[in-house]
């Protein structure tokens, strides 16, 4: 398949799952106008009828998937085989959070979000990674994981444990896969300012405490981080693997803000 724009991975074919809002769509926008085809995951069916609508037909595939679900990634994975001819990158971006002491946290909230930040990577890295492996042109798969996998946050038990095990896996998965030319690395993100991290702006204090740990002086762009995703798609990060790659404004150098303590005070408790 010839592509008609230029671009560092122009041609390629790139899976994107999380891909309705925030970093997964800016990673779909700045895989289309870097010449990428794409296929969106995402449970959201209006948030991916708007990234057709917005990236058109031509360059976009979408379809529900709920990272949880095998078959839906394995679906997803299909669709990129069947519509564009195949998988070259793939990036395993749903994810999502919740903040609880560990004394008090919920079993079965503990456990939605391992399974959507951990099984979900785990399932995108395992069809992705077999579609590349069989298809013998090799690929890039990018998970991304937080600066909470290398950062203790207080009633953030589930999320660092969830995310510290994408970098674990990320780690193991390119020790596999790189003999069949498949690069596999994640991203760690700070805080960067979503619809999904929204409720941050809503406690007082919470943000400027992110700010103020970052040596940086302020929080992440969903761009920002798309372009450190895009650099390791492309053949520039040919030989890169196994890596991790923050985007914290060098907050991993300060301490995580305490969550529980600002909500606490915003509730008076």
């Amino acid at each position: 398949m010839t592509a008609d724009a230029a671009g560092r991975i122009a041609g390629k074919v790139a899976l994107v799952t999380g891909a309705g809002a925030g970093i997964g769509r800016a990673v779909a926008e700045r895989f289309v106008a870097e010449g990428a085809y794409v296929v969106a995951g995402d449970i959201d069916a209006d948030a991916l009828k708007s990234l057709v609508d917005a990236l058109g037909e031509e360059r976009v595939a979408v379809a529900s998937c709920d990272v949880t679900v095998e078959a839906d990634v394995e679906a997803l994975v299909a669709l990129a085989v069947e519509r564009f001819g195949g998988l070259d990158v793939a990036v395993a971006n749903a994810g999502g959070g919740t903040a609880s002491e560990l004394v008090d946290h919920d079993y079965a909230a503990w456990q939605r979000v391992v399974n959507l930040c951990l099984n979900g990577t785990f399932l995108t890295v395992k069809h992705a990674g077999a579609a590349m492996k069989q298809s013998g042109r090799g690929g890039s798969i990018v998970n991304l994981a937080s600066l909470n996998a290398v950062q203790a946050g207080r009633g953030m038990g589930a999320y660092c444990s969830a995310k510290a095990g994408v970098v674990a896996l990320t780690e193991v998965a390119a020790l596999e896969l790189g003999r069949h030319g498949v690069r596999v690395n994640a991203v760690l993100p700070g805080l960067v300012r979503t619809k999904a991290t929204g409720g941050m702006w809503h406690v007082p204090g919470v943000v400027e405490e992110y700010v103020e740990n970052a040596p940086l002086g302020r929080f992440a762009e969903p761009e920002e981080v798309a372009n450190v995703v895009l650099f390791l798609a492309s053949d520039e990060a040919g030989f890169v693997s196994g890596s991790q790659y923050g985007v914290d404004g060098g907050a991993r150098t300060g301490r995580y803000p305490d969550l529980i303590g600002a909500m606490q005070r915003l509730s008076g408790s």
